[in-house]
């Protein structure tokens, strides 16, 4: 089994850029110091879970919003779940053009647009014609729970992209390739 590493600013251990990163507060740190944020946090995230979407889609939905909002932290822990999940390497390397890739079912991306439309909502607010086409591929209960999924996400990435958490990144994952 692989050993979980989150990396930080070691130079020893690691291949950080001139952009150091610095957790501004450690994931652990935040679990002890706000035990209750991360406990209603989980409670929403279960109750998706619990909502029978497909556990690939809402993957995907995650690491989306993650990308969107810039958070290694839940980029990195939402690309391993999805892994996990046996989502295909070519939807993760193409969910950052989602829209211009043709490996994404209509699902999916009447999803990604409904997670993008409900990031960016500040800047521009949600449109019938993207709540249309949820209609179109999702049933009622199925939106609901796609919009609390994103707004689970969103709430994860404002906490661990303000804290700068270090991704969660398996050691063979960060080791350098050998040419035979």
């Amino acid at each position: 089994m692989s050993e979980l590493i989150y990396y930080s600013l070691d130079l020893e251990r690691t291949m950080m850029t001139p952009f150091d990163h610095r957790p501004r507060m450690g994931r652990n740190g935040f679990d002890r110091i706000a035990p209750a944020v991360i406990a209603a946090l989980r409670a929403l995230s279960q109750a998706v879970d619990d909502s029978g979407l497909d556990k690939p889609l809402t993957e995907l939905i995650k690491l989306r919003a993650s990308q969107l909002n810039r958070c290694a932290f839940c980029i990195q822990y939402h690309l391993n779940a999805a892994r996990r999940l046996g989502v295909s390497a070519v939807k993760l390397d193409l969910v950052s053009a989602w829209n211009e890739a043709g490996v994404f079912s209509a699902r999916e991306r009447a999803a990604l647009a409904w997670t993008e439309a409900l990031t960016f909502m500040a800047a521009q607010s949600v449109s019938d014609a993207a709540y249309a086409e949820m209609q179109a591929q999702f049933a009622e209960p199925e939106i609901a729970f796609l919009t609390a999924a994103v707004a689970a996400i969103n709430a994860w990435n404002r906490i661990a992209g303000a804290l700068h958490f270090d991704p969660p990144i398996h050691s063979e994952q960060f080791a350098p390739r050998v040419s035979r």
